[in-house]
C-alpha cells in the first residue's frame, strides 16, 4: 500500500510540522501515532518523514531520508475561460490529479456575467482544492493557482508553445502539436464558445488551433481531455 503524502511550510533542521486543519485530520481522523511513516512534500522537495508527535493543535516529523522527486514534462499550464464555480472546482480537483502545473482563469466574452469579480474571494479555496487533491494523487509539487487574466491582455505574455482549443473540426489534433515540448499553454473558453473576435485575436497572437475531437465538450471536461491527452 502506497503511504500518505502530505504538504508542510518548511523542513528546517531534518524537522518539520503541521498545523491547524491538517494537524486535526491526522490525529482525529487518521489518528497517527509516534513512530509512523509518511512522505512529505515542501513543495521543493519530497521527503521519508517520522512521525514524531501528534497532537490536534500539531504533528512534527523526523525527515528519515530525502527521496528523488522530478517535476513531469512537458509542465501544461491550463488558461481556462471562468464558468460556473462548481464546475471550475471540480476542473481544479482533476487537472490537479492529471498533472497540471499551473491554472489561470481567464475573462472570455462569452463567459458568465460577473463570475470574474468573485475569484479574488475564490482564490484561497482553490488552491485548498489543489493542495487536497495534491495529496490524495501524492503529488510532490503543487499547480499553481493565479488571479483572474483578461482574454487580450495573457495572449502576448504566455510562454511555450501556445495552444487555442477550438472546436473546429479542421483543427490539428492536440497531441500533434505537443511532441517535444518543454511548456505548453492550453487557452480553453466558455461553454458558450469563441467569439470570432477571440478566435483572430488569439491566431494575430501566435496561438495555434487544436481540436480534441469530433465532439463538443463540456468546458470542464476539455481540460480533462486535454490533460489525459498531454500526460498520456
Amino acid at each position: 500500500m502506497a503511504r500518505r503524502l502530505f504538504f508542510v511550510n518548511e523542513v528546517r533542521s531534518g524537522r518539520a510540522e503541521l498545523r491547524g486543519e491538517e494537524a486535526k485530520h491526522l490525529s482525529r481522523v487518521l489518528r497517527v501515532e509516534p513512530g509512523q511513516i509518511y512522505e512529505i512534500s515542501d513543495n521543493q522537495h519530497k521527503y521519508l518523514a517520522r512521525v514524531e508527535e501528534a497532537h490536534k493543535e500539531a504533528v512534527k516529523f523526523e525527515i528519515v531520508e530525502k527521496l528523488e522527486a522530478t517535476r513531469e514534462t512537458p509542465a501544461i499550464h491550463l488558461y481556462v475561460s471562468v464558468i460556473k464555480f462548481e464546475h471550475f472546482e471540480w476542473g481544479i480537483e482533476k487537472a490537479t490529479e492529471l498533472g497540471v502545473d499551473r491554472i489561470i482563469p481567464v475573462q472570455t466574452a462569452r463567459a458568465e456575467m460577473g463570475l470574474e469579480k468573485a475569484v479574488p474571494k475564490r482564490l484561497e479555496r482553490w488552491r485548498r482544492i489543489a493542495l487536497e487533491s495534491s495529496q490524495q494523487s501524492r503529488r510532490t509539487f503543487l499547480p499553481e493557482i493565479d488571479g483572474v487574466s483578461r482574454f487580450r491582455d495573457l495572449l502576448k505574455v504566455v510562454e511555450g508553445r501556445r495552444i487555442f482549443l477550438d472546436e473546429n473540426r479542421e483543427a490539428s489534433t492536440l497531441g500533434s502539436l505537443a511532441i517535444g515540448e518543454v511548456t505548453i499553454s492550453i487557452l480553453i473558453g466558455p461553454e458558450g464558445g469563441w467569439t470570432e473576435d477571440e478566435r483572430s485575436l488569439a491566431r494575430e497572437a501566435g496561438w495555434q488551433s487544436a481540436s480534441l475531437g469530433p465532439r463538443i465538450l463540456r468546458a470542464e471536461t476539455a481540460w480533462l481531455a486535454a490533460m489525459a491527452i498531454l500526460r498520456r
